[in-house]
């Protein structure tokens, strides 16, 4: 499983088509252990394309603070799981606690 973060300044970005870079954490789903992580750049935020270049960096899930309705289709689309409502902490800080059951949502910050 691959798991999609947005970030700025090494935390969750508080709306995933503004952030610098996304790092995609990997993960044994057997162990819920994090077993690697990769920093990438995305492409220009226009509509579709994070899904699309997501979906070819093989992420499975995304967990984002905000994302508009509109993005949420996208992803599903391409059979992404979407997680809104997450608070800004450290990538992997986010996984561990998503994986564990114990991350705390609460509603979509973005309003579009």
């Amino acid at each position: 499983m691959k798991i999609a973060i947005p970030t700025a300044n090494d935390q969750l970005c508080m709306h995933f088509g503004h952030c610098e870079k996304f790092v995609i954490v990997e993960v044994d789903e057997a162990t819920r252990s994090i077993t690697g992580k990769e920093e990438a750049v995305p492409p220009p935020h226009e509509p579709g394309a994070l899904p699309k270049w997501l979906h070819e960096k093989g992420a499975t899930v995304i967990i984002a603070a905000g994302m508009g309705m509109r993005a949420q289709q996208f992803f599903q689309q391409y059979g992404i799981q979407v997680v809104v409502g997450a608070p800004s902490d450290h990538p992997e800080t986010v996984v561990l606690n998503w994986l564990a059951g114990t991350l705390v949502t609460g509603g979509n910050v973005c309003d579009h």
